[in-house]
């Protein structure tokens, strides 16, 4: 019987363990989020990663060089569990054509 509680026990632990392991995951994986960049865009992806931000949260930032030859880095906030919450922060903001751009 003792067996039997044990490994009901441990059952339980490894079930628990593995949906914690799934709440950590982000809801959209960077491959997804490379794609839609790269959809929405039209530009060619120079470079990606995923950051932890807090407890649930993760940032997808993507480095994009765009039709028109700007760099741009696109973040996507995603939580896990959720939808992601774009944020498009553009590193070379737009100007006068002069400032930190690069041009390819």
């Amino acid at each position: 019987m003792k067996t039997i509680l044990r490994m009901s026990a441990l059952l339980l632990l490894l079930a628990t363990v593995s949906v914690a392991a799934q709440a950590l995951e982000p809801s959209m994986t960077l491959e997804e989020a490379v794609n839609q960049v790269q959809h929405d865009t039209g530009g060619k992806v120079l470079s990606a990663s995923t950051v932890r931000r807090g407890r649930n949260a993760f940032e997808h930032r993507i480095k994009v060089l765009t039709p028109d030859g700007h760099v741009r880095v696109v973040t996507l906030n995603t939580e896990a569990g959720k939808g992601p919450a774009s944020s498009d922060s553009t590193k070379n903001p737009a100007g006068d054509g002069e400032g930190n751009k690069e041009k390819h």
